[in-house]
């Protein structure tokens, strides 16, 4: 299945800036250490952010029903600005009473 309306898909520029691409956050850093390897970084936060809008034309796997709303998965090859080509999970929610995406988090893959 597709996401609905990921051509409004909200994807916080702080999320990736200051979460997924900072290598002083407590838990993001680690996986910047990953992100970092294939060229984003928190000063090329767009470049990322364009990555994860290509990702939403995959398909989506519901994964749990929370009191907020839907979250799913799309797991998908991306290439970051390096060239290295590997497999990510990216995490999405639709909020209840939403019906759009918005981004979680992103993490290495099976065949990363």
């Amino acid at each position: 299945m597709k996401l609905p309306n990921i051509d409004k898909a909200v994807i916080s520029s702080d999320k990736l800036r200051d979460y997924l691409l900072s290598r002083s956050h407590p838990i993001g850093r680690f996986k910047a250490t990953f992100f970092n390897k294939l060229g984003f970084s928190a000063d090329n936060w767009e470049v990322m952010e364009e990555a994860l809008r290509s990702v939403l034309e995959g398909d989506a796997q519901e994964k749990d029903v929370t009191e907020y709303g839907n979250k799913y998965e799309i797991r998908r090859v991306i290439t970051g600005p390096s060239g290295l080509s590997v497999e990510i999970v990216t995490v999405w929610i639709i909020l209840k009473g939403e019906n759009h995406p918005r981004f979680i988090t992103a993490y290495p893959g099976e065949r990363s």
